[in-house]
């Protein structure tokens, strides 16, 4: 079968975008609920502008399902736009004043024209409603594995939540970020994002923030050492690096972990008997500092990604820039866009992260239909569970 991939298409004032989706096995019910839910939650947070009030983002499936269940062949699925007008040049004039920080200047040079518009209709962020509606695809075939993900907002400019995330706490989390207006799991920790926004607002400005999202029960072994294209902290890494805005990604400890001795940075490998027949195979952590990746790839422990969405670079007050027809100084364009977008951005990294770890279950246990790859992944997890399968070397049998 082939390799779990996807491709998007669609412009932010076109007609409508496109996930294709390859390489899904048949016989993956599809959680409607699921996937329209993550692109409804894409389009809230607080400081989300007037273009969230326009959309109402729903999948609609071309092809690859049928009956709600995936058949084995590509999967179209198509987000209409409402505010569809890429045609109308009255609506969407050209664009001769580029944004700084946005893709603006590099694009028109790069397709040598001095006009912005074709550049920024496709670079805008609302191309990741099709890479959601994706990875909400991707976590139907995790789920079926027990496999789940959860992402919330770590933080806004300043105001931070610093609390852990364990798999225990999962539903409880869930619930406090879903009643969260910035999708961050704590009140207090909520309230002071909102106030950061609200200023921003206030000063015609933006704000970004970080995000995390955490994979809970992954077995051990999903990705590769052997060639550095499969490393699943690599992979994870580009495909959340991609997200429009993000500027730095993490994984577990990050870049903390350059600060301290080894002593203090890697996790001790412990073994509980009555966990041999869990996921971990009974190998267990007091602590998760490689965020459940070791050599590229899981080690039983939940991954932890987290990345830096840096603030949005359309302000309503415009910033220092030029006309591209005249080169004379003059303020950048205003499009109509967000103060924050870092609740929305927490869902499309969560769903994106979600893909890859699917992809990668995919690799290691194959299989054309679901029914195939559950067999061959429970047979891995009795297997591994037996080791060590020979006596080892020397050993009294």
């Amino acid at each position: 079968m082939p390799i779990l991939d996807y491709h998007t298409a669609g412009e932010s004032h076109g007609p409508a975008l496109i996930a294709l989706v390859q390489g899904m096995p048949a016989g993956v019910t599809l959680d409607m609920d699921l996937i329209n839910g993550e692109l409804l939650r894409r389009q809230g947070g607080y400081g989300r502008g007037g273009r969230q009030r326009i959309e109402t983002d729903t999948a609609e499936f071309l092809s690859g399902v049928r009956n709600g269940v995936t058949i084995g062949s590509p999967i179209a699925v198509r987000i209409a736009n409402r505010d569809s007008r890429l045609d109308d040049g009255d609506r969407t004039p050209p664009v001769y004043r580029p944004r700084p920080g946005h893709a603006d200047l590099a694009g028109s040079v790069k397709w040598l024209t001095t006009d912005c518009r074709g550049t920024l209709e496709r670079a805008s962020a609302r191309e990741t409603a099709a890479r959601t509606a994706a990875g909400a695809i991707a976590r139907c075939l995790l789920r079926a594995l027990d496999i789940e993900v959860f992402g919330f907002v770590r933080s806004v400019e300043t105001a931070r939540w610093d609390g852990a995330v364990t798999p225990g706490d999962l539903p409880a989390l869930r619930a406090a970020r879903d009643a969260s207006e910035v999708y961050c799991p704590d009140e207090s920790a909520s309230a002071a994002m909102i106030q950061r926004i609200r200023a921003a607002k206030e000063n015609k400005d933006t704000v970004g923030g970080l995000v995390e999202a955490h994979v809970v029960n992954c077995p051990m072994g999903l990705g590769s050492s052997v060639d550095w294209r499969d490393k699943l902290d690599a992979r994870l890494a580009y495909a959340v690096m991609g997200i429009q805005a993000f500027k730095s990604v993490e994984i577990g400890l990050g870049r903390d972990a350059a600060g301290l001795p080894g002593s203090a940075v890697h996790d001790p490998i412990e073994f509980d008997a009555q966990r041999r027949d869990t996921p971990g195979l009974g190998f267990t952590r007091p602590t998760n500092n490689a965020g459940g990746l070791e050599g590229g790839m899981t080690n039983g422990a939940p991954v932890v990604v987290r990345a830096a969405m840096k603030p949005i670079s359309t302000l309503l007050r415009g910033l220092p820039s030029v006309n591209l027809n005249t080169k004379a100084p003059e303020r950048s364009d205003y499009e109509r866009s967000d103060v924050c977008a870092v609740s929305a951005a927490s869902v499309v990294m969560e769903n994106v992260a979600a893909f890859e770890i699917a992809r990668a279950a995919l690799l290691k246990f194959g299989g054309d239909s679901l029914l195939e790859t559950r067999q061959n992944y429970d047979a891995f997890l009795e297997k591994a569970s037996m080791l060590p399968l020979e006596p080892p070397t020397g050993a009294i049998a």
